[in-house]
């Protein structure tokens, strides 16, 4: 079993910083391509940010250019997403999400079907 525990949400004002992460257990996370995704009320889940399996290649969302940054320690297990300068918009859960990949495939995926291990989500309110 795969299991993917997020912490880190909370309140926080416009213009603020949080730190997310994302720990998990039971597979080999170093193969494994992560991502962070969100998902508003009302509002379809989105990506944020995905990494591949070596952290040397990540994707962002417009929206979060410049602002977010996700990064991995596979020695630790854990899947980080920086967050800074926050808005109102970034209002949402967040959920880690991850996908073995052959060690070949250097790429982040980048798809909501391409992932098939979730966990249960971390809320995050930014407050104007």
């Amino acid at each position: 079993q795969v299991q993917l525990v997020e912490s880190g949400g909370g309140l926080v004002q416009a213009g603020g910083s949080l730190r997310l992460s994302c720990a998990a257990s039971g597979g080999a996370f170093s193969s494994y391509g992560m991502g962070w995704f969100r998902q508003a009320p009302g509002k379809e889940r989105e990506l944020t940010e995905a990494i591949s399996w070596s952290g040397t290649r990540t994707r962002y969302a417009d929206s979060v250019k410049g602002r977010f940054t996700i990064s991995r320690d596979n020695a630790k297990n854990t899947v980080y997403l920086e967050m800074n300068s926050l808005k109102p918009e970034d209002t949402a859960v967040y959920y880690c999400a991850g996908q073995p990949v052959a060690n070949y495939y250097s790429g982040p995926l980048v798809g909501l079907g391409e992932y098939n291990y979730w966990g249960q989500g971390t809320q995050v309110t930014v407050s104007s």
